[in-house]
């Protein structure tokens, strides 16, 4: 009995054994059929993707199914050339509407001063040479270009402020503006910003004797321009007066207004004696490239000049300051002539503030290349 039961239990086995092999056998026939048939089909997709890249430019396959949908750009019809016409017969034909005199209050500068820096940015700059633009119209003027900078730089006033009265966009009249400036540095800095020679040496020593400082080359003081503008990750680097954004101009002026030293860029952070010990003021001295200097006080004879200052500047023989605390009439009187004579440098901070409304308002521009060369400009065309 036992013995048949342990027969009957192994067949039993054996056909479960069977039946397993051929379930696990008829799996694998499954598979490698689907697997087939997939494969099969990633040749047919690859094929038909071979064929639309050759049939087709991917690249710009792909612009069209990344492409933004943009607003239709409107073309204004400014007449430039009717901006060209009343602005010469307002201030440049013969008998022009408004007089000299309303010309020089607008433009900061006589006509032929005016017409001088026009012509001279026409002939070096092609970007104020009037030209066809890319529809075959003639655009704007160099007269319309200079104008439109000048009231910029006058006025202080944005861009878009030029647009209605000399027909010029708002995006041009920017472009206008760094380009004028960066042509009025390069073509006029070795003229009108140059270090004194022998003859402006001769003419200085002379004007400071007549005023009572034999020897004074002329003044020198910093002013601070506000930068409204001034990116975040910059603002703690050039905060310092009154906590808000500033850049440092250094400047030298004698009793004309002629500045004759600039140096502009400094950090706010900084005062009189940082912005001076980067300065290039002593640059030429030091190099021995200093025009000789000669004059006579009380019997003695000095050959080297001297600027006057305020009482932060350091002890040096180049420096003199005033007496902060007199002890008689004529310390008194020494220190109340230093201190109006002093006062060029201030008037001419005064005067370049008043002829150019755009470095008495805070700046706009972001970047410290633009300020600097508007700066400049500035200083050059009040000069």
């Amino acid at each position: 009995m036992s013995s048949n039961e342990s027969t009957n239990s192994s067949n039993s086995s054996s056909i479960s054994s069977n039946n397993s092999d051929n379930s696990n056998q008829q799996s694998i026939t499954d598979y490698n059929r689907n697997y087939e048939k997939r494969r099969q089909t990633n040749r047919v997709v690859d094929r038909m993707m071979d064929e639309f890249m050759l049939e087709n430019n991917p690249f710009e396959f792909f612009q069209m199914a990344n492409q933004v949908p943009r607003a239709p750009r409107v073309l204004v019809q400014r007449n430039r050339d009717d901006g060209n016409d009343r602005l010469w017969n307002d201030y440049f034909a013969d008998q022009s509407v408004f007089p000299p005199s309303l010309f020089r209050r607008r433009f900061r500068m006589r006509k032929h001063v005016f017409l001088r820096i026009t012509q001279s940015v026409e002939e070096r700059h092609e970007f104020f040479q009037q030209r066809l633009d890319a529809t075959g119209r003639l655009g704007a003027s160099s007269l319309q270009k200079c104008t439109a900078v000048m009231r910029l730089l006058a006025y202080g006033t944005a861009a878009d402020s030029v647009k209605d009265y000399l027909r010029v966009s708002t995006s041009l009249a920017r472009d206008y503006l760094q380009h004028f400036v960066e042509g009025i540095v390069s073509y006029f800095s070795d003229e009108y910003l140059r270090r004194p020679m022998e003859a402006d040496i001769a003419r200085l020593l002379q004007i400071g004797e007549a005023r009572g400082f034999p020897g004074m080359m002329g003044s020198i003081d910093c002013m601070h321009w506000r930068w409204k503008n001034c990116p975040l990750r910059l603002k703690g680097l050039f905060s310092g007066r009154a906590n808000k954004p500033t850049l440092i101009l250094e400047a030298v002026a004698s009793q004309d207004l002629w500045i004759w030293h600039a140096c502009f860029g400094m950090s706010g952070r900084c005062n009189d004696i940082n912005v001076l010990d980067r300065s290039p003021l002593f640059t030429y001295v030091f190099e021995g490239r200093a025009p000789p200097i000669n004059y006579a006080v009380n019997g003695h004879q000095y050959s080297m000049g001297y600027y006057l200052t305020d009482g932060i500047y350091p002890k040096w023989a180049a420096f003199i300051p005033t007496i902060s605390l007199p002890e008689n009439v004529k310390e008194g009187f020494c220190a109340k002539l230093q201190e109006s004579r002093r006062k060029d440098v201030e008037r001419a901070f005064g005067v370049l503030q008043v002829h150019f409304a755009i470095i008495r308002q805070p700046a706009l521009a972001r970047n410290t290349s633009m300020l600097g060369k508007i700066m400049i400009a500035c200083i050059i065309i009040h000069t």
